[in-house]
């Protein structure tokens, strides 16, 4: 087994949990590699028994990695995406930041979590990605996202007009801050943020959310995951922001918007005593009531 460790910066005793994977991977003879950024930013702080290996793009982890780990949060594991791609390599999250609701693992659960994974003990939850396609392709080979396209408003006091289509039949136009389309994984993220329902992973579903509509009639609409959503936005400086989960690009208002499934998925590792339900009372104290 070999395990590919990234992640970006360390906050408080971060360094420490850290420390220990490494030393726990060392025990059980397990080959690691890491990321160079990471490695290079804490090999102070870091001790290891050999020579490390480091990576630094997704060549490096395509064919000879099983499972990567994220260290951090949400935000972390999200970027490891664009180094995964369409490897199929699983993606495990350590929670070293707030909420942690991709990066399901706590810190305390390194130790059993790693041994979980080492005797077989997991289940790979397959998550569908959103795809943008346009004329420019400011996103190059990146143009798809785990959570969310969003598109949004360039100038902090105007909104923009936001047509939307979906499988060529109007759906309807938005005079709002922006709109967000979502993935099941993205819908306990911005989406929710924005009124939008909760949507289990498996769904097969898109959910598209308005930012700060205008309109006091309109909500989230949960459509399939096979649509093809084509959307045109209008805005008073001609450029409009867009992005795929945390990267984002300035277009011009000419151009025309496709977003559709990607046509690969990205493992996640779940532990066998881990479901979604769980998660969502448990991350957001959904349901919490004296009563109970």
């Amino acid at each position: 087994m070999k395990i590919a460790l990234f992640g970006k910066s360390l906050n408080g005793n971060g360094t420490d949990y850290v420390q220990l994977l490494i030393d726990k991977i060392e025990e059980l003879g397990i080959s690691m590699t890491i990321y160079e950024p990471f490695y290079n930013s804490y090999i102070k702080l870091l001790h290891f028994s050999k020579e490390v290996e480091t990576f630094s793009n997704h060549h490096q982890i395509r064919n000879n990695i099983d499972f990567l780990l994220s260290f951090g949060g949400d935000g972390t594991l999200l970027d490891t995406i664009t180094l995964v791609r369409d490897s199929g390599v699983p993606i495990l999250g350590i929670n070293l930041g707030r909420l942690g609701f991709l990066a399901s693992i706590n810190k305390e659960n390194i130790v059993p979590t790693l041994n979980a994974m080492v005797e077989g003990n997991y289940i790979l939850d397959k998550r569908t990605l959103v795809r943008l396609e346009t004329p420019s392709n400011p996103f190059g080979e990146l143009n798809y996202a785990l959570n969310e396209m969003t598109v949004y408003k360039q100038l902090p006091l105007s909104m923009i007009r936001v047509k939307v289509y979906v499988n060529d039949e109007f759906l309807n136009t938005y005079w709002a801050d922006g709109l967000i389309i979502a993935t099941p994984t993205g819908s306990t993220a911005y989406s929710l943020s924005c009124g939008g329902p909760i949507i289990t992973p498996d769904s097969e579903n898109f959910i598209i959310t308005p930012i700060s509509t205008h309109n006091l009639t309109v909500r989230p609409i949960v459509i399939p995951d096979n649509s093809i959503i084509k959307i045109e936005v209008e805005t008073r400086n001609e450029d409009y922001l867009v992005s795929l989960d945390s990267r984002s690009a300035s277009l011009k208002e000419t151009t025309e918007l496709i977003v559709k499934k990607e046509t690969f998925k990205i493992n996640l590792v779940r532990m066998n005593n881990q479901d979604f339900f769980s998660t969502i009372r448990h991350k957001l104290l959904w349901g919490l009531d004296a009563r109970n």
